[in-house]
């Protein structure tokens, strides 16, 4: 076998070990395992945590923070294919002990409230638990092993809990790293566009209670994950401080963050990413957006780095070089692969050279095709003429039943339920990097309509170029999504190239009476060939 290495592959390798050079070095101090220590908390309850820490007493250090309703204790056995080795401390979506500890750092690991091995009563991702995260950041910092100085990384729920504590401004709090993160659970994680994220939401739910109650953790804590959390996600189905008080409250987070997003999370997590860069009060802020799973980046050589060297820099005062580096990091995919695309700095989110574009929805038919037949074009022309379409958004499904049963969201739609627009062929190669919208005029037979848009990179021969979805999967390029009687814009947050709806009434629909709506499209970043 012979392996080629290319000149692009040395010159990243070498950048690599360039950056390895000025940042903290492994030292084999041994490893101190408290389990289950006791973290009292402001109203005389106390959460349990794991905490992993160099065995010296020669010197202090800073701890990294998580905490979460995943259980400390349930060890992950990661793909094959990590860079980082399994071992018996790796733990979902945080960091890795065995690499952090030689590093000099402690990492601690906090079961929330009501549950893992935490009494009390479970609210996940709530006003609560974020107070409890605080008391926890400031206990932990008072240790006679400890600096004072804490940092936080971890993905997804350990990154959404870093926006929300950031709100409160635990003085020994110095830097957050949320990779990953939605940040407002209103239209991140529970509406999309005022439409009730029912697949998501209600798996989640299921998932973890039966991870709390069908194995161990019931053993310690037989009450243990009783949310209401469905319930309470219908109830409060209107934007209200309600939301306002489990979300990221831009004005009110002042500390150095890294927002780390994936171009491919554009189902959950990429929003609170580029929201978070742009809005958030912090003087000293950054954005990575790179390709791939949930959790490779994560774990990789090159993403340990970036967590390295930016935790150095703000928790051991390390001059590592990444504040002289742009602001702003991207991954720049060019279709169709399942590994890593190179990386590209930029000074800004959205780049100040973008060309807003314009593109036109061109009607070539009166009602919906058969197959796989499209029924329009996108074109940058004003079409010479105004069109409509019909389709129908709802049919019989397989199981022969109405919409209306619960069978509807198991057995699926027999047929189309949309339309489908493409452009002409590339004549270049063509970059569409940022936030995306789309203005339709659109009217129902009944009192409302879910708007779904999804953005295609199609090849040549006509079939879908896909990429890498947070979890493996196959995924198109983004979406965007609208109910109709959410409609309803937020004037002062409102931009040209991404609408902010305020979701806080409905304007029911007039049977068949056209309403614009203007739907946001989350960020995307494709070079499209040729």
């Amino acid at each position: 076998m012979i392996n080629k290495v290319t000149k692009k592959d040395m010159t990243q390798d070498n950048a690599i070990q360039e950056k390895i050079k000025h940042v903290s070095q492994p030292v084999d101090h041994g490893m101190i395992i408290e389990k289950n220590v006791q973290i009292p908390m402001r109203d005389g309850s106390y959460l349990m945590a794991d905490i992993f820490r160099p065995d010296t007493k020669a010197q202090k250090f800073p701890a990294i923070m998580n905490t979460s309703v995943y259980q400390k204790d349930k060890v992950w056995t990661p793909p094959h294919d990590l860079e980082e080795e399994a071992n018996p401390y790796m733990n979902w979506e945080t960091v890795n002990p065995l690499w952090w500890v030689p590093r000099g750092y402690a990492c601690v690991r906090v079961d929330s409230r009501g549950t893992g091995q935490s009494p009390g009563l479970c609210e996940p991702s709530s006003y609560q638990e974020s107070v409890d995260f605080y008391d926890a950041i400031e206990w932990i910092a008072k240790r006679d092993w400890c600096t004072s100085n804490i940092g936080t990384s971890g993905i997804s729920y350990h990154a959404s809990s870093q926006w929300r504590v950031a709100n409160l401004r635990p003085p020994s709090l110095k830097a957050i790293m949320p990779w990953e993160g939605r940040a407002d659970q209103y239209r991140d994680q529970a509406y999309h566009g005022g439409i009730f994220s029912m697949g998501f939401v209600s798996n989640w739910i299921a998932t973890h209670t039966a991870h709390h109650l069908l194995g161990r953790p019931r053993s310690f804590n037989p009450d243990t994950f009783q949310p209401d959390m469905l319930w309470q996600y219908l109830r409060h189905n209107l934007d209200s401080d309600w939301w306002r008080l489990h979300s990221a409250r831009w004005d009110q987070i002042e500390v150095p963050l890294f927002s780390v997003g994936n171009w491919g999370g554009w189902a959950l997590h990429l929003r609170g990413n580029t929201e978070g860069f742009v809005n958030a009060k912090s003087k000293h802020k950054k954005l990575r957006i790179h390709t791939g799973t949930h959790f490779h980046p994560f774990h990789s050589e090159e993403g340990r780095l970036d967590q390295l060297r930016w935790l150095d820099y703000w928790l051991k005062d390390i001059d590592t070089g990444i504040m002289d580096e742009p602001p702003v990091k991207l991954e720049i995919r060019t279709g169709g692969s399942d590994k890593p695309y190179a990386f590209r700095f930029e000074n800004e989110w959205p780049l100040a050279r973008t060309k807003w574009t314009k593109m036109y929805l061109q009607l070539d038919q009166q009602e919906q095709q058969e197959g796989d037949q499209v029924e329009g074009t996108l074109s940058e022309s004003l079409p010479n003429k105004t069109a409509q379409i019909s389709y129908p958004a709802s049919a019989i499904t397989k199981a022969g039943i109405a919409s209306g049963s619960s069978l509807s969201t198991t057995h699926g739609n027999v047929g189309r339920t949309g339309i489908s627009l493409k452009t002409k062929p590339m004549t270049s190669d063509t970059e569409i990097t940022g936030p995306l919208m789309c203005n339709l005029w659109v009217s129902s037979t009944s009192e409302d309509m879910d708007i779904m848009i999804t953005l295609r990179n199609i090849d040549a021969n006509g079939n879908d170029v896909n990429e890498v979805g947070q979890h493996g999967q196959p995924i198109p390029l983004t979406k965007g999504w609208l109910r109709a009687s959410h409609r309803t814009l937020d004037a002062e947050k409102t931009l040209p190239h991404r609408p902010y709806h305020a979701h806080t009434q409905r304007l029911w629909l007039e049977p068949n009476v056209p309403v614009e709506c203007q739907v946001e499209i989350w960020p995307t970043c494709i070079v499209l060939k040729k």
